[in-house]
């Protein structure tokens, strides 16, 4: 019986030995209640309450101005549909950058006020004491390295990441340093296959990979993209699995077409 169908709740120590099996992580994004209670019902081991809340359901250009109040309104509602899935929640920008006693208090406040299961924070060595201050407060601490969105002003594109031999380097140097001060996993954003790859065997923690080959532990994706939901944005590293847009689209167009038509409701649908 693979680890994945035998737990009742997923937790850092059930993603531990699902790496140790060689046994993949699949994870994707979720905000609201009734997605959660898909995606739990649907066997999904850890749901990512991302700050691309900020793109998806927001509007925003970036993740930057989701806001941590928001960002705990958006966990909540994802804790209350999850009963088997490891709730992840992002600690957004300017909650922790530069400042270890914020980024503290604010784990605390997603933690307490959303009951998640972790957070996330963007970074390597210059979040270090972040995170260890966090983990001091017994806080379970996902990484993220590679493409940071948050640091979107400082790189000015999207592009892949680490394919230069020094950011390589200092990628692979970050995240045996997330894994030394007791991160439980990482995630690894659009950097080449065979970075990835080789951060995955030398770190001892679950890699989870979005853009980053298969030779990693788990993968993840936004739940908008991989519907469909959302139409602009086409990377090499998304796949569809269904067109959510026009299915939705057609749907409306339908129930418009029925009121005006004067067809709904019919006397079925009616007291």
């Amino acid at each position: 019986m693979s680890v994945h169908h035998d737990v009742k709740r997923v937790t850092t120590h059930v993603l531990a030995e699902m790496k140790l099996k060689g046994e993949k992580i699949s994870m994707l994004t979720g905000y609201d209640y009734s997605m959660a209670r898909i995606l739990d019902n649907s066997g999904i081991d850890v749901i990512l309450v991302g700050d691309s809340a900020s793109n998806v359901m927001a509007g925003h250009e970036t993740t930057l101005p989701i806001t941590l109040n928001q960002m705990i309104y958006h966990a909540s509602s994802v804790v209350r549909g999850a009963q088997r899935a490891l709730v992840v929640v992002d600690l957004p920008f300017g909650t922790y950058q530069g400042n270890s006693l914020e980024a503290l208090n604010s784990a605390i406040r997603i933690m307490k006020e959303t009951g998640a299961g972790a957070i996330k924070i963007e970074g390597g060595a210059e979040i270090k004491e972040s995170v260890e201050r966090i983990l001091s407060a017994g806080i379970p601490v996902m990484g993220h390295l590679g493409l940071t969105p948050q640091s979107i002003h400082k790189f000015g594109t999207y592009v892949v990441r680490a394919k230069e031999e020094a950011e390589a380097q200092k990628l692979i140097e970050d995240a045996h340093l997330l894994e030394e001060i007791g991160c439980f996993a990482i995630v690894l954003e659009k950097i080449p296959a065979k970075l990835a790859a080789q951060v995955a065997q030398e770190v001892r923690i679950p890699i989870i990979g979005i853009g980053a080959g298969s030779g990693v532990d788990g993968q993840v994706l936004v739940l908008h993209d991989m519907l469909g939901i959302t139409q602009e944005f086409s990377p090499r590293f998304l796949r569809r699995y269904h067109n959510l847009y026009d299915e939705i689209k057609g749907a409306v167009q339908s129930y418009i077409h029925d009121v005006k038509s004067k067809d709904f409701p019919n006397a079925k649908e009616q007291y």
